[in-house]
């Protein structure tokens, strides 16, 4: 995020989901920047998403808090829906999702009346998305074909954690964004109430599918990088059950049901006190007419 090299070793977290093995994170010592050290290039990291347990690509109901998932996220899309109209003030338009997994999102938005695009990396996951929903969603290397100023919202749903050219990317949401547009960015956060209770075991690191771990801050730092301003940010309490049932899984309890709503409900109270301790944050930007001194134009990690 500055161009620092004084790194700090921070935690050392498992691959609870898929492989077992042990990644490690560091933190820049000047920004605070955390992220997943020494993760795979992109021709090994597919592997680390090949389980049916990771439900964005295959929208499994195995087990209960699969089942608590898709329940919550009926809900979750009707709410993301009326966020995005608010905070673009329009309730029609052209909208792209990035990252969109297996379409439940743009396919709410087009039953609300919106031109929409997506994007996805999981061929699978594209798959599901025609056959479920008919939508013809495009691998993630088409956006560099789409128009400048094409979208007037862009959306990123707990995906900017997973893309392996941060700056790149920053950069072409720039490009694609029509001037005054609005990018809406859903990120875990590694400074929530319930991350701090679980430490490396918090399975929001997600380790190595989540490279970049975000705070309140950094998120907001990165965005004035590249030619954003942050205009409202929201919590998104929901995730903290769902993640914390999931961490006390993986860390072998029992009662890991109950256990995890109760730190759920936690997590709940301390982001209406504080809502920058939410588990994820939901976070509405506006594009800038003019990039800041030291951004790129093109694309290409800075």
């Amino acid at each position: 995020m500055c161009g620092g090299e004084r790194l700090e070793r921070f935690l050392t977290c498992v691959d609870h989901c898929v492989s077992g093995e042990s990644f490690y994170l560091c933190r820049c010592a000047d920004c605070g920047f955390l992220f997943t050290q020494d993760f795979p290039s992109e021709d090994e990291i597919g592997r680390y998403y090949e389980t049916p347990a990771y439900i964005s690509h295959s929208d499994t109901h195995k087990g209960l808090v699969n089942k608590l998932y898709h329940r919550v996220r009926a809900y979750m899309l009707k709410r993301k829906a009326r966020l995005v109209e608010s905070a673009a003030h329009r309730h029609t338009g052209r909208l792209l999702d990035v990252g969109t997994g297996t379409g439940y999102f743009p396919d709410t938005m087009c039953r609300r009346g919106w031109q929409v695009e997506a994007v996805e990396k999981n061929a699978g996951a594209r798959d599901f998305a025609r056959e479920r929903f008919g939508l013809e969603v495009k691998p993630e290397n088409a956006l560099k074909t789409m128009p400048a100023g094409g979208f007037d919202v862009i959306t990123l749903w707990h995906v900017m954690e997973h893309l392996e050219h941060l700056d790149e990317t920053w950069d072409e949401l720039y490009r694609l964004l029509a001037d005054r547009g609005t990018l809406v960015v859903a990120v875990p956060n590694c400074t929530s109430f319930d991350a701090g209770r679980y430490g490396a075991y918090w399975a929001a690191y997600d380790v190595p599918r989540h490279l970049w771990h975000f705070t309140p801050a950094t998120m907001q730092r990165f965005a004035l990088k590249h030619g954003f301003v942050l205009a409202a940010r929201h919590p998104m309490p929901f995730d903290a059950f769902y993640v914390s049932m999931l961490t006390e899984r993986y860390m072998r309890r029992r009662g890991a049901f109950v256990r995890g709503c109760l730190t759920g409900v936690l997590a709940w109270f301390s982001s209406l006190v504080r809502k920058d301790r939410s588990s994820s944050m939901i976070y509405v930007f506006r594009k800038q007419a003019s990039r800041p001194a030291g951004s790129t134009t093109e694309g290409g990690d800075e």
